[in-house]
């Protein structure tokens, strides 16, 4: 993934070049359907050749992923997500099927960690704002949640309350008897 150079969920690219490249003009280089958690994905990937009008060193390929869902219980309503990419691959290093791969798993790693955070432990409403306060709670919640994880839990919040009802058990998942 080190290739990748950004994938953020809002356009890393200067408007004015967004607009000029006309997306709708560039067929799809790669499309795939997926199905689970309740919901249908369809995702479909095109790719730009770029050599001037982006302040990024050694991009060389523009990608526009648009994402359309909608939940297996609602057919008729989809919503429908773009987003952007640059790389500094040719495209002769890569195809467009290995960039959607690579900047789906860099989502998929994001989502794991952020996720959980940002649900199981309220991080967005932390109250600790000062000097590396936020820094530190991050590094724990990502300490605690690699070691359930290490652990073998695949539901944190479950996990964390298991461990929350004997204080020997936090101590035992680390090694420390």
């Amino acid at each position: 993934m080190q290739h990748v150079l950004g994938a953020v969920e809002v356009c890393l690219l200067d408007e004015g070049f967004v607009d000029q490249c006309a997306w709708r003009a560039v067929p799809d280089a790669t499309r795939d359907t997926d199905r689970g958690h309740g919901r249908r994905e369809i995702r479909s990937c095109k790719i730009l050749t770029i050599s001037t009008g982006i302040d990024f060193p050694h991009a060389a390929q523009a990608i526009q992923i648009r994402r359309r869902r909608r939940r297996l219980d609602q057919p008729k309503r989809f919503t429908t997500e773009t987003v952007y990419a640059i790389t500094d691959l040719r495209v002769h290093q890569a195809t467009p099927a290995q960039l959607a791969a690579w900047i789906r798993g860099h989502w998929s790693i994001e989502n794991k960690i952020h996720w959980v955070r940002d649900v199981t432990y309220d991080e967005d409403r932390s109250q600790i704002r000062t000097g590396t306060g936020p820094e530190v709670m991050a590094a724990l919640r990502n300490a605690a949640i690699g070691a359930l994880r290490l652990g073998g839990a695949t539901n944190i919040a479950a996990a964390n309350r298991h461990h929350a009802r004997d204080s020997t058990r936090p101590l035992a998942l680390l090694g420390i008897t």
